[in-house]
C-alpha cells in the first residue's frame, strides 16, 4: 500500500525515526508501516553534531538510496528547508524522489536551519514558503510522492500565525501539514481543530522537546493522522553505546555486557547473512 493510500485511511500511522539501512530494516521487522528518515538523526550519527543545518542534500539522498535498497517500506524524508530557494527545492525533490522517497518534508525556516525544538529559529516569509511548496509540487513526477509542509512559526511568530501559515501551505497544495513544536496539550488539540479537515496532520514526538509527549492512539483521537518519533532511536542507541564503551573500558572485555548484545551469529542472522550467501552460491558457476 502506498503512503498516500495509507494516510487516506481513518486510523493513525506511526513512523519511527531511522537514519540508515540497518535501523530501517529493524523498524520494518518490528512491523511499522512507514518510516521517517530524520535529518537530525543523520546529523547525530553521521557527523556526531547537532541538527543545525550541517547535513547536505547529497548526504540525505545517499541515505535514502541505501535505505530504499534495503527495505520497501514507505519512507518520509526530512528535507530541511530544501537546501536553498525554490530552485534548490526543485532539485531536492527530483533527487529524493528518484532515490525512493515516498514523502518529502519541507520547512519554513531560513538558512541555516536548526532543530525545531532548539531556540532562536528564524523563518522565511510566508509567500516565499508558498513558492517553495509550489516548486516542490511542480518538480515531483508522481502525485504519489507527497509533499509535507512544516511550519516552525509557533516559537517565532506565535501559535495563531503558525495556523495561518499552515492554512496557506494547504492552499498552495501541500499534501500533509506539520505544525512543529506546539507548547501544550491545548495547542495540540487546537491544531487539529483549526486544520483537521484540511489535510492529513503530522505530530512530532521529541523526548525532552517543547511538545508534551502523547501516545499515537491519543494523538489519533485528536485528529492527527501521522505521528513521528524522529530521534528516539538515536537517544536510545547513544545511551546503550555509552554504557557499552564504559563497560569495555572498565573491564577490558565484553563479558559483563554480553547479555545486552547480539553475538556474531545472532547479528548475522538478523541482517540476513545466511540468505545472502545462499543467493550468491546460486549464481556461482554450475553445470549448464
Amino acid at each position: 500500500m502506498s503512503l498516500k493510500s495509507r494516510l487516506a485511511e481513518d486510523r493513525v500511522l506511526v513512523a519511527p525515526g531511522v537514519y540508515d539501512a540497518l535501523t530501517a530494516s529493524l523498524a520494518t521487522d518490528a512491523g511499522f508501516e512507514a518510516l521517517y528518515l530524520s535529518g537530525a538523526a543523520i546529523a547525530y550519527t553521521r557527523l556526531g553534531r547537532p541538527d543545525i543545518g550541517l547535513v547536505s542534500m547529497s548526504e540525505v539522498a545517499e541515505t535514502v538510496t541505501l535505505v530504499r535498497d534495503r527495505v520497501a517500506t514507505p519512507l518520509v524524508v526530512d528535507a530541511d528547508n530544501g537546501y536553498g530557494n525554490a530552485l534548490n527545492v526543485e532539485r531536492t525533490v527530483r533527487l529524493f524522489e528518484r532515490a525512493g522517497a515516498s514523502a518529502i518534508q519541507l520547512e519554513d525556516q531560513s538558512y541555516p536551519k536548526r532543530c525545531g525544538h532548539l531556540q532562536d529559529k528564524t523563518l522565511i516569509g510566508q509567500a516565499e514558503m508558498v513558492g517553495k511548496i509550489r516548486a516542490a509540487l511542480d518538480a515531483r513526477r508522481s502525485a504519489e510522492t507527497l509533499i509535507v509542509a512544516r511550519t516552525d512559526a509557533v516559537a517565532v511568530e506565535g501559535f495563531e500565525r503558525a495556523i495561518e501559515r499552515a492554512q496557506a501551505y494547504a492552499e498552495a497544495g501541500a499534501d500533509v501539514l506539520f505544525v512543529e513544536a506546539p507548547r501544550s496539550a491545548n495547542q495540540l488539540a487546537a491544531v487539529t481543530k483549526a486544520l483537521g479537515t484540511t489535510r492529513p496532520l503530522l505530530a512530532n514526538m521529541v523526548e525532552g522537546g517543547d511538545t508534551p509527549l502523547a501516545s499515537a492512539d491519543d494523538l489519533g483521537a485528536l485528529g492527527f493522522r501521522l505521528v513521528i518519533f524522529p530521534g528516539g532511536i538515536v537517544r536510545a542507541l547513544a545511551r546503550t553505546a555509552q554504557a557499552y564503551y564504559g563497560s569495555l573500558a572498565k573491564a577490558g572485555t565484553n563479558t559483563p555486557f554480553a547479555d545486552r548484545m547480539f553475538d556474531f551469529g545472532e547479528l548475522n542472522a538478523l541482517i540476513g547473512t545466511p540468505e545472502m550467501l545462499a543467493r550468491g552460491r546460486a549464481y556461482e558457476g554450475s553445470a549448464q
